[in-house]
C-alpha cells in the first residue's frame, strides 16, 4: 500500500530529535484517526510559533522580539552569566528560581566525532559579548556529558587569564544526563553547589 500524505508525515515526524519511525508511524496514525479540527489547530501552532518565536539576538534564547525578555530584564545580576547547550536548558534553570543572572546559548556542544567544531557554535558572539561586558562570573552549565565537558572546557581556556571566575554546573546530575530532563531538586543543588571549573574535572 502507497499512500504519499501518510508517507511523508512520518519522514518528517521521524527527522524530529527523540522519534524514531515507529514512533512516528504512531503519532501520524493517531493524527490521522483524531478529530480534524485538533489536525487544523496542530498545524497553525506550528505556524504561528514559526512565525511569532525567534531566536534571542543577544543570547540565543527564545524571544518574541529581537531581545528575550530576560536580557531585557534591568532587574537580573549584569555581572553573571551562564553558557548553556540549548534553548531548552534556559528553562530548565529559570525553573529552579537559583539563578539570576544573564544567559548565553550555543546550540549545541564541541562533538568531533558528529563533525561540530568551534566554528558550529555559537562561541564568536560569547566572545564578543565577554569583551564588552564586565562580567564577574562565568557559569558553564553545558550537559555532564563527554561533549559538554570538552565545550567546558574549551570554554574555559578559550577566555583564559581574563580575570574571570568561571564556574561549572556540579555534582548531582548525572554524567551522560542532560539538563534538559534533570528533576528541579537535583539542578537547583548543581547550581547552587557549581564550583570552579579548573576542579570540576
Amino acid at each position: 500500500m502507497h499512500f504519499p500524505a501518510l508517507e511523508q508525515l512520518v519522514d518528517l515526524l521521524g527527522s524530529l530529535p527523540g522519534i524514531g519511525k515507529k514512533s512516528a508511524r504512531r503519532i501520524a496514525f493517531h493524527i490521522l484517526k483524531s478529530d480534524p479540527e485538533n489536525s487544523r489547530r496542530l498545524s497553525e501552532s506550528v505556524l504561528r510559533l514559526r512565525q511569532e518565536v525567534r531566536f534571542c539576538k543577544q543570547c540565543g534564547g527564545l524571544a518574541e522580539a529581537d531581545l528575550c525578555h530576560i536580557c531585557s530584564d534591568t532587574a537580573r545580576d549584569q555581572s553573571l552569566l551562564c553558557v548553556v547547550e540549548e534553548p531548552s536548558d534556559v528553562f530548565s534553570i529559570e525553573d529552579t528560581g537559583e539563578f539570576q543572572g544573564l544567559y548565553h546559548v550555543l546550540m549545541g556542544a564541541l562533538s568531533p566525532l558528529d563533525g561540530i567544531g568551534p566554528e558550529d557554535l555559537r562561541l564568536k558572539e560569547l566572545s564578543e559579548r565577554i569583551e564588552q561586558h564586565p562580567f564577574r562570573e562565568i557559569f558553564v552549565a553545558t550537559n555532564p556529558t563527554l561533549e559538554g565537558d570538552a565545550t567546558a572546557h574549551y570554554i574555559s581556556e578559550m577566555f583564559a587569564n581574563r580575570g574571570f571566575r568561571f564556574t561549572r554546573i556540579s555534582h548531582g546530575i548525572a554524567t551522560g544526563a542532560s539538563i534538559e530532563y534533570a528533576d528541579r531538586g537535583t539542578l537547583a543543588r548543581s547550581i547552587r553547589e557549581r564550583k570552579a571549573l579548573s576542579d570540576a574535572g
